[in-house]
């Protein structure tokens, strides 16, 4: 027996978002059936996490902003956390992309650094041969309603042997809590490539209930290799739900360097589907809860080709009355000889009624393999902010030293400089709050 789930959307109101985008008769045809699979599935079964019990129901209505003509008609601290680029740069204000630009030089390599919603109409066969095919619209609720409602977003393509060295960055922005915020971003890197992404997902002025439902999609061909980056720091009234999906082929390798700095509850899952022989992920994750947060962290990693590799770090440091689940996933299937996979979760309390929870799971089906997996989950040590505070320092700066030393291991390794700037301003920004 199939029980009907009433929607936050309705058929007439995808009908009427596809045809104002005046979008091919593929995609249109793809919504509704996404929509309706919509009202059939429910939410994803989480790991101690009961998604009924948050407000997810409030995405808005479909709302056009106008373009921009350069950053400067963006807010000054916007702007600043664009550092400056002039070129290679994207951003979407509320439902729909506002600006955009590609330097000279990347568009006579042929590379394809644009809005989703004109690529799928410029480069329709392109853009469907991918498009919710790392993540599938049946995977539950979720999945399904983004499939239906999603706007704006991003498509990047990289052609075979095209190496960007400069980061192409985007800035998705919310400051209208009645407007669609469901951002795709699509990520296309041919055979030994290269390329820099860097995403900063923020909001502003937002004072009612509002889901950012987003999904992220990288395929990466033999050789090639992706860095992914996004920090995401929106406000208390926007619940965050994430998923990132990366497909990697034979020698190829993705990097997902995550910050997840909201106010607001979040869900989050980063996954690396290591397809190819010699195929590598490595994932380094940041997360701070405050007040009443509820952080659902999860990671993973399936192996499938030979000799593929996985590393994940997550550090999570969760203060007041907030939780947070850990996940960390590391599948290693039958005939996937010589994979390693390694993974590491620690949970850092700063309140006695704060609560965290890692849970690191290896699933192994081959014997010729590697795997292992560290977690901890514990407060402050009293002993070390004593010793601090005896050489002089202050019981408030030697929390504080504890804390930056217990998220090292991922900010110090992150290879972009502007990022890990960036992502270190957050934190402290949140913790001084």
């Amino acid at each position: 027996m199939t029980t009907q789930i009433i929607l936050p959307i309705d058929q007439s109101e995808v009908q009427a978002l596809s045809k104002s985008k005046n979008e091919p008769e593929w995609l249109s045809s793809l919504r509704l059936e996404a929509l309706t699979l919509a009202g059939q599935l429910d939410y994803p079964k989480l790991e101690k996490t009961n998604l009924n019990r948050w407000s997810i129901d409030s995405y808005g209505k479909y709302k056009s902003s106008d373009s921009i003509k350069s950053l400067a008609d963006l807010p000054q601290k916007f702007q600043t956390s664009l550092q400056d680029q002039k070129d290679n740069l994207l951003v979407q204000r509320n439902s729909n992309v506002v600006f955009q630009t590609l330097s000279d030089e990347l568009t006579k390599q042929g590379v394809i650094f644009t809005d989703l919603e004109t690529a799928a109409k410029e480069h329709s066969e392109l853009v469907q041969k991918y498009f919710m095919q790392a993540v599938k619209k049946d995977e539950n609720q979720l999945t399904a309603i983004h499939t239906s409602l999603w706007s704006g977003g991003v498509f990047l393509y990289v052609p075979k042997n095209v190496q960007v060295e400069i980061p192409l960055q985007v800035l998705f922005l919310n400051e209208d809590d009645t407007s669609i915020f469901s951002p795709h971003v699509l990520i296309v890197a041919e055979s030994n490539s290269s390329v820099s992404y860097v995403d900063h997902v923020t909001s502003e002025g937002v004072a009612n209930d509002l889901v950012h439902n987003s999904i992220v999609e990288v395929f990466v061909k033999p050789g090639a290799k992706v860095q992914f980056s996004t920090l995401h720091n929106l406000n208390g009234k926007i619940t965050d739900l994430s998923y990132r999906r990366a497909v990697v082929e034979n020698d190829g390798s993705i990097e997902w360097i995550i910050g997840e700095m909201n106010d607001g509850n979040c869900m989050s899952d980063t996954s690396s589907i290591l397809k190819g022989n010699g195929s590598t992920s490595d994932a380094k994750i940041v997360c701070i809860g405050t007040n009443d947060q509820k952080l659902n962290i999860t990671t993973n990693a399936t192996h499938f080709g030979k000799s593929s590799d996985s590393d994940m770090i997550t550090r999570a440091v969760m203060n007041d009355n907030s939780t947070a689940i850990i996940n960390g996933v590391t599948k290693i299937e039958h005939g996937a000889k010589n994979a390693n996979g390694e993974q590491t979760e620690k949970v850092l309390m700063l309140s006695p009624t704060a609560r965290g929870d890692a849970n690191p799971m290896l699933l192994i089906d081959e014997d010729e393999v590697t795997a292992g997996h560290a977690a901890s989950v514990g407060q402050v040590d009293k002993n070390q902010i004593y010793y601090l505070m005896s050489r002089g320092i202050s019981k408030e700066t030697a929390e504080r030293l504890i804390i930056y030393g217990f998220l090292a291991p991922v900010v110090s390794q992150i290879p972009i400089k502007q990022v890990a700037d960036q992502l270190q301003a957050l934190i402290e920004g949140k913790l001084e709050r």
